[in-house]
């Protein structure tokens, strides 16, 4: 029996022996899953940075002037008051921050009248009234443009380059009363312009039409004026109004050129 306890006791030992004495170690393979996931993450973000840039420096535009005329007209009591003298002209640089983003500056300058032949509030001693009025809008602004990605939107739409537009704008207005001898009345005002518009390629990545509808919330010098409200000498209707509360829209078209 003791010949037997220690004959199983060897093989036992020898045994264990032969057991791999890695069967219970870790593996710092199995630990390793790919390297630093949010190094992995930056390159990614890196190149595909750098794909879109080599993308835009290639077809993509860096600068546009534009040239264009249109239509400036008002809304309220100012649009009832002015008579509008088209065109409207404007002069404009764009810097493109990439194929979606880009930041302008420009100036607009739009022509208008008005002719009063009764007496005013502001001007009663006038038995004719101040007569004729001329009426120049210079504008100067400073705009943010968003074109529209129309990858999906089929082929017209995409060659159209849709954008959305917001400007922040300078107006100035000088008043010259032609038939009186009466010093012009001017002032300026801060405005907000929003929209959009497309630019129809005439040569791409060269030469644009463009096409740009606003409208503008202007808070003008004269905008609460009382000077042509009807006189208490006025015993007749009249179409004269009692401010010249308004906003404004404007509809410019284009030649774009870009380099």
């Amino acid at each position: 029996m003791k010949f037997s306890f220690l004959l199983i006791l060897l093989l036992s030992f020898n045994l264990m022996a032969q057991v791999p004495t890695d069967t219970f170690e870790i593996n710092d393979d199995e630990l390793n899953i790919g390297g630093d996931i949010f190094s992995d993450f930056n390159e990614d973000i890196e190149s595909t940075q750098m794909a879109e840039d080599e993308r835009f420096y290639r077809y993509g535009r860096f600068f546009s002037f534009q040239i264009g005329i249109g239509l400036t007209s008002f809304t309220g009591n100012r649009g009832v008051a002015y008579d509008n003298d088209p065109p409207t002209y404007n002069l404009g640089l764009n810097y493109f921050l990439n194929f979606r983003n880009s930041f302008g500056m420009g100036v607009e300058f739009s022509k208008h009248n008005m002719f009063i032949d009764k007496p005013t509030f502001g001007y009663s001693n006038l038995e004719q009234g101040v007569g004729f009025i001329d009426i120049s809008a210079l504008r100067v602004y400073f705009n943010y443009r968003y074109y529209i990605d129309t990858a999906d939107l089929g082929t017209a739409i995409t060659y159209s380059n849709p954008y959305l537009t917001a400007r922040l704008e300078y107006w100035y207005l000088t008043n010259k009363f032609i038939d009186q001898d009466i010093a012009n009345d001017t002032g300026g005002g801060i405005g907000v312009g929003l929209g959009g518009g497309f630019e129809f390629p005439i040569k791409i990545k060269e030469s644009y039409l463009g096409v740009e509808l606003l409208y503008h919330s202007v808070s003008f010098h004269d905008k609460f004026t009382q000077a042509y409200r009807d006189s208490p000498k006025t015993t007749e209707d009249t179409t004269f109004i009692d401010d010249l509360t308004g906003d404004v829209w404007s509809l410019m078209v284009s030649y774009v050129i870009n380099w």
